[in-house]
């Protein structure tokens, strides 16, 4: 998959393109029916189906002191779309130039002109350019003016409720990974690097990898049983503790994961962590021999649902 990482310094695509615009947060089924769509479109006229993602995403850039909870990191959702089959993945830097930007200029330079779009689809709720000026009636008369195909794909829906990166962070809000699995049409997943701990778990009999988030997650605090993939392709069962710790500056969530039956040393490792129920909420403890007490129920109840020697 070709990356563009900045779509203003890049000298476009030659050739022209199937092109999807949007947030993309989560690649969730929805998603992944406009990929599908896109790709078969494109291959029906011998082009290249390209994504084009907004990098921080808005809600980012306009709250920065609050940011939205967010599904994914650009790294996973790079990989995702390759996956998916995305023959170009198009990063929109969205800073304050690229927030002043007026409709108008957003479809002529950049969707016309770099991109070369010859088709298109965005969700009906897609809104571009300053103040959120732009709409899809703004794109459809755009697009009829430079014949560029405008593409159209119902809702996907389950249980009659429509899929959408906001259901899916409503579903990780209360503890739900199930339903955000069936939303997501895979299991939620958090991809981060082992880093140093206070050690305290192994202190406790239960020495974890823990993972600082550089985003914030939707997820409920609290134990999740999980599947984590290590570097060298195995998957081993674990219980997951999701919470906060302090910082010189205010808290990052940290992500603390004890690995069933396992003892070698993955500092600096990338995991993959695979949610895949919930156990329980946060709780404070009085004492530590009541801590450890629960987190044995932890491990049990995580060896109940999964079976440590699974592999995927």
């Amino acid at each position: 998959m070709q990356i563009i990482r900045s779509i203003r310094r890049h000298p476009g695509l030659a050739g022209g393109c199937v092109l999807t615009v949007g947030n993309f947060d989560g690649l969730h089924l929805g998603h992944q029916a406009i990929i599908e769509r896109v790709r078969a479109r494109a291959a029906e006229l011998s082009l290249p189906a390209v994504m084009m993602s907004f990098d921080p995403m808005p809600g980012a850039f306009f709250r920065p002191d609050a940011p939205p909870a967010r599904l994914t990191s650009l790294r996973e959702k790079l990989e995702d779309a390759a996956a998916l089959g995305i023959d170009c993945f198009v990063r929109a830097r969205f800073d304050a130039a690229f927030a002043a930007m007026s409709p108008q200029t957003f479809l002529e330079a950049l969707i016309a002109k770099r991109l070369g779009a010859r088709a298109i689809l965005v969700g009906d709720d897609f809104r571009f350019g300053h103040r959120r000026a732009g709409d899809v009636a703004t794109l459809d008369a755009f697009a009829a003016h430079h014949g560029i195909e405008r593409m159209g794909l119902p809702d996907v829906c389950i249980d009659n409720e429509r899929v959408s990166s906001t259901a899916v962070r409503q579903a990780l809000a209360n503890g739900q990974v199930r339903q955000a699995g069936r939303l997501l049409g895979r299991a939620y997943r958090i991809s981060e690097r082992v880093v140093g701990g206070q050690r305290l778990g192994r202190t406790l009999g239960f020495p974890t990898a823990n993972l600082c988030l550089k985003r914030p997650a939707a997820l409920r605090y609290g134990v999740y049983a999980v599947r984590v993939r290590l570097a060298d392709g195995s998957v081993r069962a674990g219980a997951a503790s999701f919470g906060v710790r302090p910082v010189v500056d205010g808290k990052d969530e940290l992500l603390e994961i004890y690995l069933l039956d396992f003892a070698a040393d993955i500092y600096g490792m990338r995991l993959d962590v695979e949610f895949v129920d919930f156990v329980r909420g946060e709780e404070n403890y009085d004492s530590l021999d009541l801590l450890i007490e629960q987190m044995n129920r932890d491990v049990d109840d995580v060896r109940r649902i999964l079976d440590p020697t699974e592999t995927l």
